[in-house]
């Protein structure tokens, strides 16, 4: 029996369901519950030609020019669960099973797709282009998991959002299907959600089922119903119906809530599952304002307080985030992989470790600790309106070394 998919959620708010003329996203990544999840930055770069990439599993051809982009990710893979880049395009991935069995070859894992188009997209549109090219051109497939006993494979299905606009991709082996969104709230999760509203498929899609006999040709063709196992199409976002309820207001903070309710199962924490990291970006319509991208780098967003970063050149490094390197010795490098796993906890990871054995243990201190942190994290999220609500433009050494400072003070907290 293939394991259930990971029941991670991502959002997307459009005005007018957002306030102020703001792009809200959200992801809570849902992974197994001891996996680490670090937050990296890597610069815009040029590439000479001829050059290749090395992903999670397979080497590619690299592109002349690749973005900056700010990622979360499973710190043993080379792609990411969710992250940003300088031009404001937000990706998230979601492991989904459809009745096709997932590949258990290597070639491009969804998170690695991630990446991928974060880093070669400058706007949601484009980066669903690179993604289908890529998912045409090399497949996808490999482990999801730092697991050396036995191999879990999902399809992929993705929250692009930019902007202006967001799409949906779903995938199933090559082939996929998009939607367009530009109003409204969406809600993805490990479901496939596209029906008979598609903006952009695979050329070959239709053709394809029919050939499978999968669908007919005669009835509306609906991407669920044909994809999804016999009992699995189901509608699955219980965290929207919150967004809805904001009539208006959804704002960083509403998104971050949403994330950390833990009663309508948008937060995981079950026996397998954590939700070990999280996300949320604002993305103001008008492009004279930064986009600003909120980032946990802990496990459990109702324990883990939401730190800014906004792109700017020369931007801090903050290794207290980044796991240890350990190069080609990395045992997800070696084959057979997965043999052994090495610590991977960063700084923050660890003391985080420590505040959440406090707040078990000892409710009064731990209480007290959680009450500072979110007074820490609201002094962001007021930092961060008061540069959305300004006239003037700003100015890049204010934020230089923002998300270097958050992590920082958060630390001397648990200190």
């Amino acid at each position: 029996r293939m394991a259930a998919a990971p029941p991670s959620y991502c959002f997307v708010s459009f005005p007018p369901c957002s306030k102020d003329g703001l792009v809200v996203f959200g992801k809570n990544s849902a992974r197994p519950r001891d996996e680490v999840q670090e937050v990296v930055y890597f610069a815009a770069a040029e590439h000479d030609p001829g050059s290749k990439v090395e992903c999670t599993y397979i080497e590619i051809e690299q592109v002349p020019k690749t973005h900056a982009v700010v990622l979360s990710r499973p710190s043993w893979l080379w792609g990411a669960e969710m992250g940003a880049n300088e031009h404001g395009v937000c990706v998230a991935n979601e492991a989904v099973l459809t009745r096709e069995p997932a590949s258990e070859s290597e070639a491009l894992l969804g998170m690695d797709l991630v990446r991928l188009g974060l880093e070669r997209g400058a706007t949601a549109k484009e980066a669903l282009d690179v993604i289908v090219a890529l998912l045409e051109e090399h497949g996808q497939g490999g482990n999801y998991y730092e697991d050396g006993s036995s191999c879990h494979t999902f399809q992929s299905a993705f929250l692009i959002v930019d902007r202006n606009e967001a799409w949906i991709l779903e995938t199933s082996g090559k082939y996929w299907a998009a939607e367009k969104i530009t109003e409204g709230v969406k809600c993805i999760c490990n479901q496939l959600s596209l029906t008979t509203k598609i903006d952009a498929e695979h050329p070959e899609l239709r053709n394809y089922v029919k050939s499978q006999g999968w669908w007919n040709g005669d009835s509306d063709f609906n991407f669920s119903e044909v994809f999804s196992l016999a009992d699995d199409h189901l509608a699955c976002c219980s965290g929207r119906e919150s967004l809805e309820k904001q009539g208006g207001d959804v704002s960083a903070q509403a998104m971050i809530d949403v994330l950390r309710d833990k009663d309508s199962g948008v937060c995981v924490d079950s026996e397998s599952f954590l939700t070990t990291a999280s996300i949320v970006s604002v993305l103001p319509q008008d492009p004279s304002f930064p986009c600003i991208h909120y980032f946990t780098g802990t496990p459990d967003p109702s324990r883990s307080i939401f730190k800014p970063f906004i792109f700017v050149d020369d931007v801090k490094l903050v290794p207290k985030v980044q796991s240890p390197s350990f190069g080609n010795d990395d045992p997800a490098k070696k084959i057979p992989r997965f043999q052994e796993k090495p610590d991977r906890r960063h700084e923050l990871y660890k003391a985080h470790e420590w505040a959440r054995s406090l707040l078990e243990n000892d409710q009064d201190k731990g209480q007290k600790l959680m009450r500072i942190m979110l007074d820490l994290e609201k002094q962001g999220l007021e930092a961060m309106e008061d540069i959305l609500s300004r006239t003037e433009i700003l100015d890049p050494a204010e934020v230089v070394d923002l998300f270097y400072d958050c992590v920082d003070t958060e630390l001397k907290f648990f200190k």
